[in-house]
């Protein structure tokens, strides 16, 4: 390698140090992030909308009840609200992708994507932000749950349960996180309509369980019929 070679070579490995590593958060990493970052902006990102069509057995299921998280799947002229992470350290930056990887290993894509915070502008505030995706590709993400009837949804989200805490636990953090961005999305919200009965479900004794959980299904389900007739 001739010196020319050499200098470039260094001139390049000094910007990658500079770059910093921005990563969008839309479920659970809006309210838990467990790294440090430098700064944290409200914003959404272009072409994709949160569904709870993913698959959970590591976080908040199991292989024999999974529970159920939102993923990304493309949508032509809608946003979904979330927050972007700066890092700029090079070791929070490896800490971050490292517990990343480990955290997210169930979503099988990462992809880099505009983010936004003015709703009217179309100047991204930051570009090649990280994000990773539970894809319908059931070869390559074998928890993908996919679409189903609201009634399903509903028993699984009510009943799932793993090692980071109850599925309907998740649900009620992403209801409480999402309106303090200020962003009211009815999927989300009219699943987290049955927070009093699922709390009155855990509270009640064992015989009266069962009643319980159909009479929170059976509203939930009302709720979210209602609004799709809307």
């Amino acid at each position: 390698m001739n010196r020319a070679a050499q200098i470039n070579r260094v001139k390049d490995l000094e910007k990658q140090k500079k770059m910093v590593l921005w990563v969008f958060g839309y479920g659970s990493l809006i309210w838990k992030t467990g790294f440090h970052y430098d700064d944290r902006l409200v914003g959404f990102i272009k072409g994709y909308r949160r569904v709870f069509y993913q698959g959970s057995t590591d976080h908040r299921g199991t292989l024999e009840y999974p529970g159920r998280t939102v993923t990304l799947e493309p949508a032509e002229r809608e946003i979904c609200w979330g927050v972007a992470y700066k890092i700029s350290k090079e070791e929070d930056k490896r800490a971050a992708i490292e517990l990343l990887e480990v955290r997210e290993k169930q979503y099988d894509q990462k992809k880099h994507v505009d983010f936004f915070t003015d709703p009217a502008g179309s100047t991204a505030a930051a570009s090649g932000v990280l994000v990773y995706i539970g894809s319908s590709n059931k070869m390559s993400n074998e928890n993908y749950l996919g679409p189903a009837s609201f009634e399903e949804i509903a028993k699984q989200i009510v009943r799932a349960e793993g090692p980071s805490g109850p599925n309907r636990e998740y649900l009620f953090q992403l209801e409480k996180a999402l309106l303090q961005l200020g962003c009211k999305e009815p999927h989300v919200m009219d699943l987290a309509k049955e927070r009093e009965a699922v709390l009155e479900l855990d509270l009640a004794p064992p015989n009266a369980r069962q009643t319980l959980l159909e009479l929170a299904v059976q509203t939930l389900i009302g709720n979210l019929l209602q609004h799709r007739a809307a």
